[in-house]
């Protein structure tokens, strides 16, 4: 199935001052994050973050937070952003597409993808905007979740589809601040 802007979501999950330094590639990570929270912001598509238990982890890493308004940012204790029930009642949060990026990607992406799969939604996962600690954590979790339905998608992938087409105003946009 195809990824369509008008029926996706992106969501960000913790991202972290504290957790940040200990990501495999973070730095890489947080670098296409923010590429795609920008591609979305420029397409006018929703996106919403998520902080794990800020007090120990710190805020979202700043440069990425100041993407994101104070009500778009949901502050979670359990892994899934699922369980607590706040991140599905959220305004922004009705859409049937899930784009999802974050770490870490064997422990709250997971569980986040694998809850939001039970409640029958779409999810897809940008390989190269999630990370674990450890690479090994991080493949077998893209393969946990492609096994239960989720698909693995790149960043170009996600950002051509939200796109549709070419010649368009907002085509030209992405391609002279996104892809060349």
């Amino acid at each position: 199935m195809r990824i369509q802007a008008e029926n996706s979501v992106l969501l960000v999950v913790d991202i972290q001052t504290r957790l940040l330094p200990a990501i495999h590639t973070g730095e890489s990570v947080l670098a296409n994050a923010i590429w795609l929270v920008d591609v979305a912001q420029t397409l006018k598509l929703p996106v919403l973050a998520t902080e794990q238990y800020p007090q120990g982890l710190g805020l979202t890493e700043a440069n990425l937070r100041a993407r994101f308004s104070a009500n778009n940012i949901i502050e979670k204790i359990n892994f899934s952003a699922v369980t607590e029930g706040v991140l599905l009642k959220h305004p922004e949060a009705s859409k049937q597409q899930w784009i999802v990026v974050g770490t870490e990607a064997h422990v709250c992406v997971q569980q986040t993808v694998l809850d939001l799969l039970a409640q029958g939604l779409q999810v897809f996962v940008v390989d190269e905007a999630v990370g674990s600690r450890k690479p090994q954590d991080k493949a077998l979790a893209l393969e946990r979740m492609r096994q239960n339905g989720a698909e693995i998608v790149s960043r170009e992938m996600v950002a051509f589809e939200w796109l549709g087409q070419a010649n368009t105003p907002e085509f030209k946009e992405v391609l002279t601040r996104f892809l060349r």
